[in-house]
Order: C-alpha cells, then sequence, then structure tokens
C-alpha cells in the first residue's frame, strides 16, 4: 500500500471506513470482516432489534415503543461484541448513531459501554456528543458532516466542551446513498458539495481556529470506488474514504442476497431522490414498492394531518417522523418498515438505499478482503499481501 494510514486515537488504519447502514445492513459480520482487515468496521445501531428473532417475538404481540427501545440496546451489544469476536481485540470497531433517532443518547452510550473504539454520528449535528462522551476520553469521537459551515458550528462547540473530533467524514450528496447531506433535494447535486471545494476550505478553516492541518483527519464520502479516486481525496488534503454501498454487496454483507442483488443491479437510472419520512432527502434504487409510493407521493402528501400523530408501527424510532407527524414537506411513509423489508430480501415491499456511481466490481459480488485491496491497490489479485498488511497497528 502506497496510501498514507489514516490515524485516529494513536492507531495506524487502512484509510477506509465502512458506513454505517441501517436496520441490519451493516451488523456484526460485515464490521468485524472489515475490522480484521485493518480498517474501520462500522455497525449502525438502529433497529437491530430485527436482526434476533428472540427479541422480535415478544415485540410482535406487546408493540410497545419502550420495549422495543430496550430490544435494540440488547441487540446492539451483542452486535458489537460478535463483531469483536470476528475482528479481534486490535480491530477497530466503530458504531454509527443517527442523532435523528429518538434513542440517540442510549444508543451511544450503549456503544461505549459495550466496547467499541469509535462513535460515529450522521443524520443531524451532534453538538452534544462530546458532552455525552465526557468520561470515556479514549473512545474516538467522529461527526458526519457535509460542508464548511457545519463543520465550523460543530468544531465551535465542540472546542467549548474541550474536545476535537477524532475525525470528520465528509459527504457528497451528489453521490451518497441513503439519507443525504442537503437539507432540500434541489440542493443534492450542488457543486458547493464538491470535495475539491469542501476539503480545502476545511484545512483552511483549521488553520483560522488554529489547528494543525493534520491535527483532525477529513474522510471523504460518496462516490469513491478505486485507487485512482483514494488518489484523488489524499491530494486533497483527504486522510481516507468511508465507504457504503460497495460494502454493503460484499459477500460478509449481513443483508439478504436479493438485497445484494438490487444493489449490484441497478444502472445510473435505476436511482432516484427522495425526502425521506426522517425530513431528509434521500437516494435508493426504483423498486415497486419506491415507484408505487412516488406515485401516490403528491396524494399523501396533501392528506398529511397534524392532528393524527400516531406512530403506526409504535416503534418511534424517529424523534421527527413526517409520517407519524403528518408534515406534508417530508416522507409519508414508515421508513423502519420499508428498511426492515429490504434487509431480509423483499424486493417488492423493500426500500433499498443505494449510492450513486459504479461499484468497484460492477455486478460481482465479491469480498470484503478484495474491495479493500481494490481501493489501495492498483489491481485486485488472488493474493494482497503485497498492498495491504493482514492488519494495521
Amino acid at each position: 500500500m502506497d496510501l498514507p494510514y489514516l490515524k485516529i486515537k494513536g492507531r495506524s488504519l487502512l484509510p477506509v471506513i465502512q458506513g454505517g447502514m441501517g436496520i441490519g445492513v451493516s451488523a456484526h459480520r460485515l464490521a468485524g470482516a472489515v475490522a480484521a482487515e485493518g480498517a474501520v468496521g462500522t455497525i449502525a445501531s438502529v433497529e437491530l432489534r430485527r436482526l434476533h428473532e428472540d427479541l422480535m417475538r415478544p415485540l410482535r404481540r406487546l408493540r410497545d415503543p419502550a420495549a422495543s427501545a430496550k430490544a435494540n440496546l440488547i441487540a446492539l451489544d451483542r452486535e458489537i461484541q460478535e463483531a469483536r469476536r470476528i475482528a479481534g481485540k486490535e480491530g477497530f470497531i466503530a458504531v454509527n448513531v443517527m442523532h435523528a433517532i429518538s434513542g440517540y443518547r442510549e444508543h451511544v452510550l450503549q456503544a461505549i459501554k459495550s466496547g467499541v473504539n469509535a462513535v460515529v454520528v450522521g443524520a443531524g449535528l451532534p453538538m452534544d456528543l462530546p458532552t455525552l462522551a465526557a468520561e470515556f476520553p479514549k473512545i474516538a469521537l467522529i461527526p458526519i458532516l457535509s460542508e464548511g459551515r457545519g463543520v465550523q458550528l460543530v468544531l465551535r462547540r465542540w472546542m467549548r466542551q474541550k474536545r476535537l473530533p477524532d475525525a470528520i467524514v465528509i459527504e457528497n450528496p451528489q453521490f451518497a446513498g441513503g439519507h443525504l447531506g442537503a437539507t432540500r433535494l434541489e440542493d443534492v447535486s450542488n457543486p458547493k458539495y464538491g470535495f475539491a471545494n469542501v476539503l480545502p476550505a476545511i484545512r483552511k478553516l483549521f488553520t483560522e481556529l488554529g489547528l494543525k492541518p493534520e491535527q483532525i483527519p477529513l474522510v471523504a464520502a460518496g462516490g469513491i470506488a478505486s485507487v485512482q479516486k483514494m488518489r484523488e481525496i489524499f491530494s486533497l488534503g483527504g486522510s481516507g474514504a468511508q465507504l457504503g454501498t460497495p460494502f454493503a454487496v460484499t459477500t460478509e454483507g449481513d443483508a439478504h442476497i436479493n438485497f445484494k442483488r438490487v444493489l449490484a443491479d441497478a444502472t445510473p437510472k435505476d436511482l432516484v431522490t427522495f425526502m425521506s419520512s426522517a425530513g431528509l432527502p434521500a437516494r435508493a434504487v426504483l423498486t415497486p414498492w419506491l415507484r408505487r409510493y412516488l406515485g401516490r407521493e403528491e396524494e399523501l402528501r396533501a392528506c398529511a394531518s397534524q392532528d393524527h400523530s400516531l406512530c403506526p408501527s409504535q416503534t418511534e424510532c424517529l424523534v421527527h417522523c413526517g409520517f407519524k407527524d403528518g408534515n406534508s414537506s417530508s416522507g409519508q411513509f414508515c421508513i423502519e418498515a420499508q428498511l426492515a423489508a429490504a434487509q431480509r430480501g423483499d424486493v417488492q415491499h423493500g426500500l433499498f438505499f443505494r449510492g450513486a456511481g459504479q461499484l468497484p466490481f460492477g455486478q460481482q459480488i465479491r469480498s470484503v478482503r478484495d474491495l479493500i485491496a481494490t481501493l489501495l491497490c492498483e489491481a485486485v489479485s488472488t493474493s494482497t499481501e503485497n498492498c495491504m498488511p493482514a492488519m494495521a497497528v
């Protein structure tokens, strides 16, 4: 490997972070496999109870938000322990927690208690994360942001709390998948989010705030799928890349094979951006359910009413849900139910989040090791020993 290591909390890691993908797409098997290779393996904390039948069985009768929340914390601990078993004690395990979920605080604290190396927070500005993790200085804290203004707001607030991010993921909404870092659909493709604009601007911001350029690694996310793209990120002042969709379709990915096939087989014309019920733009494959929903979206939004503030699944998974709250500016569907259907391979009823751009191996389903190798080497061969170590330190 001729690219620099990613330095986090005194560790030298391969400069690759596997993105967190919710409702069981990135759980213990994927995160453990990535961490075992010396990169950052990430478990997405949201709704992990669905991967554990013994936790789900009583919930089908109870339909109680408090019971679901408790089950999710139990499932999160289980997934972290299993990922650690796969990765070994030296593996670097992160947990991605959406700031927008109702159990944000509890998920952060459970992840720390369960022994993660890092907490990654997206879908909102995590202004309070340093205070929340104040008693755990050895845990890396990594926000996901999209442009300089958000980085400046977070840095100034964190500096008042006497803590800096251990890395910052900079997500370009033009290429990322799932929930995107823009607030409006019309902003998703705005050139201001381009890495060539954002990364140098943030380095300049560091100087203005009295920070050294290398003090906080910047990790680019969105549309990076080759060693050439990796080198481009480093040339702009980045320190690594975060990838979601390419990891989701690996053999070790935790989702059903149907999920992987939908993502791997999708062409650019199959991808659409739309407003999620979380109130954020999102990108997904235009599968049957999404096609039907978008065909009725205008009608459903017109019918939205704040007089019916009731969670249909009784999970209360999001703090603000356009469907539950009757907010006509947001999507009008139960995102938890649709993403869960996708994870278990239900092509007719699932919502399949996907990033834009061609995947590194096209329609092939390849291993985590092959994917990391193609990001760090000129070409993938049967042996990757010459381009990446078995384990970073």
